[in-house]
């Protein structure tokens, strides 16, 4: 049973530490072309829906600039075309923030047979994965569902916040992109560690709670995934590696030593009680 954990003190290096977890996940999945080839399959099927509806998005942001800003029709014809250009962009840069987090999301909940067994092998070459979860699999889905439902509405309540903010001079070119490609981080690393921390029984609050807990270790392993995710077809390929870095995340530095271990070599076996590991519970 999961019991909150004490606050660890938060180290500026902890930020590079959580970006040396998407290396060590991309070498990982670099060692085993299977399992990386495997893991796009997901992704390629969430890469052609969000990206139609980005292309789409791109076509259409001056149409949408125009009609959200009809006050603007009487200005010169100066202004009028530089509000509606960094309108547009505004759009265009809210789609992209919500797509990168909703591309997850969807691409894990696609993908789960997928990326579960990544993530299970991942933990078997660390020393062994935890027990499978005694939940039936329609509650898994369910779950899957409810949870990227309500991690899509957060995302979408910030990226109003930095859509408005965007218009800000300077502070809407600078600050905003830093700030919002943090928080993008910081929901995409919940997204990449959920396989691992829910084989070991936490649910969405306990999950962020954790992640709270960490936050430089997660926004660092999150905004490098982030940037990542921003090159063309980046999120595709890098994807399994995300999810094998996010399980290391997970297993390493998150998941509170009482909850769901295995002894190394023998998957499934609690650690509770072993040599070293603690008393038993």
């Amino acid at each position: 049973m999961y019991e909150p954990q004490p606050r660890r003190r938060q180290r500026p290096g902890d930020l590079f530490t959580g970006v040396g977890y998407l290396g060590r996940g991309l070498a990982w999945v670099a060692k085993r072309p299977k399992q990386y080839l495997f893991g796009l399959i997901p992704a390629f099927i969430a890469l052609a829906l969000f990206g139609t509806g980005l292309v789409f998005l791109g076509i259409y942001a001056g149409d949408l600039a125009e009609w959200i800003t009809p006050f603007a029709d009487g200005w010169s014809s100066g202004s009028r075309s530089a509000l509606r250009v960094i309108t547009a962009l505004a759009i265009f840069g809210t789609g992209a923030f919500l797509s990168v987090i909703l591309f997850t999301a969807v691409t894990l909940l696609i993908g789960e047979p997928f990326y579960e067994s990544i993530a299970v092998r991942v933990e078997e070459s660390q020393g062994g994965a935890p027990p499978e979860p005694d939940v039936p699999l329609h509650v898994q889905i369910l779950r899957g569902v409810r949870d990227a439902i309500v991690i899509g509405l957060m995302a979408i309540g910030f990226g109003v916040v930095f859509f408005v903010l965007g218009f800000v001079p300077v502070i809407g070119q600078t600050v905003v992109p830093v700030a919002a490609a943090c928080v993008t981080g910081f929901f995409l690393a919940g997204e990449l560690t959920a396989i691992a921390l829910e084989r070991r029984g936490l649910r969405r609050k306990d999950r962020f709670a954790l992640l709270r807990r960490n936050w430089l270790l997660v926004v660092g392993f999150g905004a490098a995934t982030v940037v990542l995710f921003l090159i063309p077809l980046g999120a595709v390929f890098a994807m399994p590696g995300a999810v094998a870095g996010g399980t290391l995340l997970a297993r390493e530095r998150l998941a509170p030593a009482n909850v769901g271990l295995s002894a190394p070599g023998v998957p499934g076996l609690p650690t509770s009680g072993l040599p070293g590991t603690g008393p038993s519970r």
